[in-house]
């Protein structure tokens, strides 16, 4: 009963906080999806529309035709198509990775769930997809439905990054997380996803395609200031440096780093693929030459991987405590908006306080928190996945005892 009133209580607080704070977006973004579909289903050139702001539509023809639905939804029943679907796709990549997490610390299923749940909800990003209408969980759920079907070992793992990469070209960085890992299967599947929907955007409507390919693709003054504050990317971080002139060696040589990094880091994962792919996460955040404070839900999954590594099975876990609680506390905050104005270093380290803690995050992501190859827990909410390492077993079995077994969830 006390658990069902704390979950009550938090939930309260944080519905009410986010209902009187400010930071509402007005459901900018599905409002441009909606508009320019609408334009376009009425002759008018995808690519052509734009909002009374400058803004227009800039994801591949494919995910205009994914949005195709709209241009017969009036605006208010868009909206609560988009919060549905952005809901179904929250918990089903909040169930796939707390399942194990709530396995290994002993608690309740859906009380994990529900306290996971109220931290998601208070996460900058994630209050700024909901209120803007994005599609950045849509893409996320549909990367991370490849990483349940990639931990079954499932002959259609790579469908979703295909997928996602279709409608957005940033999930592509997933391919290259699977050819590293020698997930060539996979890999070849994402691909072979992501040619066929482009080739079915193509077919369909060539003069979208070619517009983009050519022209809207590689306009990005199309995305808005590089240098604007809500840009938590290297790009944006080198363009606050210098507004008038920023350095394209400096941004090359950071993502050239970023991308040695995540190279190091994804071979010492080796098989903990959960944190392989948050790793990925952390890094198309990174090297993105646009990253909106929104697109930052990709480090969710990093997250977890960090309070993960807090439970208390090993002593080294007290230490990765204060890390993951700092992360969180920056992550839901919205710091970075109040040094908009302010310069020097204190201005530089707050303005630049998401990309910080994800550079962070990309360098210091515990690894190894799942045992290889076994699946870590589904995305129902009803049963749960037993995930323990050797480590894990000779710590939690009595001396004289035999480990307890190991059950993976069918």
């Amino acid at each position: 009963m006390r658990r069902i009133a704390l979950v009550g209580m938090l939930a309260t607080l944080i519905g009410v906080a986010i209902a009187v704070l400010p930071g509402h977006r007005g459901w900018f973004d599905v409002s441009v999806y909606h508009e320019a579909v609408w334009h376009w289903v009425h002759g008018g050139g995808l690519y052509d529309w734009t909002n009374w702001h400058g803004y227009g539509f800039t994801y591949p023809p494919f995910a205009a035709l994914c949005m195709l639905p709209m241009a017969a939804l009036p605006w208010h029943l868009t909206i609560v198509v988009n919060l549905l679907v952005t809901v179904v796709a929250s918990v089903f990549v909040l169930a796939l990775l707390i399942n194990p997490v709530a396995r290994r610390a002993g608690w309740r299923r859906w009380y994990a769930f529900a306290l996971a749940a109220c931290a998601f909800a208070s996460l900058n990003a994630v209050r700024d997809t909901v209120s803007f209408g994005q599609i950045n969980l849509v893409l996320v759920a549909l990367v991370y439905f490849d990483l349940w079907l990639l931990e079954r070992h499932s002959r259609w793992a790579g469908v979703g990054i295909g997928l996602a990469a279709a409608i957005k070209l940033t999930p592509l960085i997933f391919i290259g997380y699977l050819l590293i890992t020698r997930r060539r299967r996979a890999a070849a599947t994402a691909t072979g996803t992501l040619l066929a929907a482009t080739g079915v955007a193509a077919l369909t409507v060539p003069g979208a395609t070619r517009t983009y390919f050519t022209d809207a693709m590689w306009n990005t003054s199309r995305i808005g200031d590089l240098a604007y504050i809500s840009n938590q990317s290297l790009q944006g971080l080198v363009a606050r440096l210098n507004p008038a002139h920023p350095s394209k060696l400096l941004w090359l040589a950071l993502v050239g780093a970023a991308l040695v990094v995540w190279l190091v880091r994804v071979r010492a994962a080796g098989t903990d693929t959960r944190a392989g792919f948050a790793l990925t996460g952390i890094l198309g955040c990174l090297i993105s030459p646009v990253t909106w404070v929104h697109h930052l839900v990709w480090l969710v999954p990093a997250l977890i991987v960090m309070i993960d590594a807090t439970l208390p099975r090993t002593g080294a876990s007290r230490r990765r405590r204060w890390p993951a609680a700092a992360a969180y506390v920056i992550l839901v905050s919205s710091v970075v908006w109040l040094f908009a104005d302010l310069h020097g270093p204190i201005g530089f380290f707050g303005a630049n306080a998401y990309t910080l803690v994800a550079a962070v995050m990309l360098v210091r992501l515990p690894l190894g928190t799942h045992s290889p190859e076994t699946p870590a827990g589904g995305p129902s909410i009803g049963h749960d996945a037993v995930v323990v390492n050797a480590e894990d077993q000779r710590q939690q079995s009595a001396p004289g005892e035999a480990p307890p077994a190991v059950a993976a969830r069918s």
